[in-house]
C-alpha cells in the first residue's frame, strides 16, 4: 500500500467550452482524491484560458490511482455549469516522484471541452516503509 502525500499545482487552462451566451466563463476546478476534495478559486472573467497557480495537498493512504479535476463554470443565478472533467492516472507520480507541469484534456460526453495544465508531485510517508 502506498502511503504519502500528493501535491497537485493546479496552472491553468486553455480552451475551455463553456456554456455561458452573455459574457465569459468563470471557471474553477473541483480536485477529487477517493474521498477527499479541494476547490480552487473562481478566476472570474477569465473566460476559456484562466490561470490559477494554486496548489492543494492530498493524502494518499490506499490503492485508489486516479485523480479527478472536473472544470465547472461558476453562475450567479443558476445552478453551476458543468463543462467537463480530466482524470489522471498516477502510477507515474508514485513511481518517479515528480511530473512535470502537462496539460491534460478535459473531456465530457466524450468529447473534447479544452485542457487543464498540472504538475504533480508525491512525497512518500517513510515511516510506512
Amino acid at each position: 500500500m502506498v502511503r504519502g502525500a500528493l501535491e497537485v499545482q493546479l496552472i491553468g487552462a486553455r480552451k475551455l467550452r463553456g456554456h455561458d451566451f452573455v459574457g465569459k466563463i468563470d471557471p474553477y476546478v473541483v480536485i477529487t482524491y477517493h474521498t477527499q476534495q479541494h476547490t480552487s478559486n473562481v478566476a472570474s472573467g477569465k473566460g476559456s484560458n484562466p490561470e490559477w497557480d494554486e496548489t492543494f495537498v492530498f493524502k494518499i493512504s490506499d490503492d485508489m490511482l486516479e485523480l479527478s479535476l472536473k472544470v465547472m463554470d461558476k453562475d450567479s443565478f443558476t445552478d453551476d455549469d458543468y463543462i467537463g472533467e480530466a482524470k489522471i492516472k498516477l502510477e507515474a507520480v508514485l513511481r518517479q516522484g515528480v511530473i512535470a507541469p502537462r496539460a491534460y484534456y478535459v473531456i465530457k460526453d466524450d468529447r473534447y471541452y479544452g485542457e487543464i495544465g498540472v504538475k504533480l508531485t508525491f512525497t512518500p510517508d517513510l515511516n510506512e516503509c
